[in-house]
C-alpha cells in the first residue's frame, strides 16, 4: 500500500548571515499509513512546521524526499497540492474585511467550486466547524478560536485525502477544542489521514494512532502512544488515594517497590517493577481497605519532558 506520507533523508537548512546554516530538518524519515491520525511532537524550532510546509510544497527541501500518496513534493507539486489540505493557523490567510461564508466561496472557487455545488459545500462546512451562526460576521471581528475554526473550514474544502494540522487547537475554548477532537474522530472514519503537530500531549494520546517526537530536526522515535510512554520507565505506576499510614510506612520495604511519592492532592503514587510485584501491591492496598486505584505507565508528557528535556518552551536558534 502506498503510504500517505513518506519522507526519506529530508532535509532543509536555512542560511543564517552571510556565511552561516541552520538546519531545520536533519536527514528525516517518516511513513505515515493512509488513514492514520499521526502526531508530530516537539520544543518550539524542533522542524514540525517546517515539514509541514515542505509537504504542502510551501517550502523545498535542500535535499532528500518527500511524497504525499506517492508523488513527489518537487517533481509533482501541483498534484500534491491537490492531496494535502492544511491548517496552519494564525491570522494569516484570511481576509478580515470579508465574512466567513464570503472567504470560503472565494477559496471554493479557487478550488473549482462554484455555483449550488460550491455553497453547499461552503454552507456544510460552516455547519460542520460550528460557524453557521457567525457566518454573515466579518472576520476581523472572531476570535483566535473563531479564526482557528474558519482555517479548519478551508482546510477541508478540497476534500484531500491528507490533511495537515499545525497547531490546530491553539486559541481555541475547551469546549471548541472537544469539538474539533470529534471532528477529527469523523475524519479517520471517512478513511482521511492526519497529520497533527501539538503541544497537548493529552490531545496527541487521545486522537493519534503513532505519534513521533522530533528534536532538533531529527526524528527522535515513533510509536503508538502507549508505545513510546514505555520507554522511560521499567515501571507500573499504582496511585492510590486513603492509604493508612501504617501501610504508608511499610510500602518502600515491600518487595519490587522502588519509589514512593504523594502528590499534591494527597494520593500516593507508588513507583512497582513490572512483573508479579505490582500484584502484590495491590494485593496489600485492597487488603487494607483501600477502593480508590488506578494503575498506568508514563503517559507522553513524561516522556516528552524525559526526551526532550528543558528545551520544550525555548526557541531554537
Amino acid at each position: 500500500m502506498t503510504p500517505a506520507v513518506e519522507t526519506r533523508g529530508l532535509t532543509r537548512t536555512y542560511r543564517v548571515g552571510r556565511t552561516g546554516t541552520a538546519t531545520a530538518l536533519d536527514r528525516l524519515d517518516l511513513v505515515v499509513a493512509p488513514g492514520e491520525v499521526h502526531g508530530l511532537l516537539g520544543p518550539n524550532g524542533a522542524g514540525k512546521t517546517t515539514l509541514c510546509r515542505i509537504l504542502s510544497t510551501v517550502l523545498l527541501p535542500t535535499s532528500g524526499t518527500a511524497r504525499v500518496c506517492g508523488r513527489d513534493v518537487v517533481a509533482d507539486a501541483s498534484a500534491v497540492k491537490h492531496s494535502v489540505g492544511i491548517v496552519f493557523g494564525g491570522d494569516k490567510g484570511l481576509y478580515g474585511r470579508l465574512t466567513a461564508r464570503q472567504n470560503l466561496t472565494f477559496w471554493a472557487a479557487l478550488y473549482g467550486l462554484r455555483g449550488r455545488a460550491g455553497q453547499r459545500r461552503v454552507d456544510a462546512l460552516l455547519h460542520r466547524c460550528g460557524l453557521a451562526e457567525r457566518a454573515g460576521e466579518r472576520v476581523d471581528t472572531f476570535s483566535r478560536g473563531m479564526k482557528q475554526r474558519l482555517h479548519l473550514a478551508r482546510g477541508l474544502l478540497a476534500e484531500a485525502p491528507v490533511l495537515v494540522l499545525d497547531e490546530p487547537t491553539a486559541g481555541m475554548d475547551p469546549v471548541a477544542a472537544h469539538d474539533f477532537r470529534a471532528l477529527v474522530g469523523e475524519l479517520r472514519a471517512d478513511g482521511r489521514t492526519v497529520l497533527l503537530t501539538t503541544h497537548d500531549m493529552a490531545e496527541a494520546a487521545a486522537l493519534c494512532d503513532r505519534v513521533s517526537l522530533i528534536d532538533q530536526g531529527r526524528l527522535l522515535v515513533t510509536d503508538t502512544p502507549a508505545a513510546v510512554g514505555s520507554l522511560v520507565s521499567r515501571y507500573d505506576r499504582i496511585d492510590a488515594a486513603g492509604v493508612p499510614a501504617a501501610l504508608w510506612t511499610r510500602l518502600p520495604d515491600l518487595p519490587g517497590v522502588v519509589a514512593t511519592d504523594r502528590l499534591d492532592d494527597g494520593t500516593c503514587r507508588i513507583s512497582v517493577e513490572q512483573g508479579p510485584a505490582v500484584g502484590a501491591v495491590l494485593g496489600e492496598l485492597v487488603g487494607a481497605g483501600v477502593t480508590r486505584l488506578r494503575t498506568d505507565r508514563p503517559g507522553l508528557e513524561e516522556v516528552y519532558l524525559h526526551l526532550i528535556g528543558d528545551r520544550g518552551m525555548a526557541v531554537r536558534r
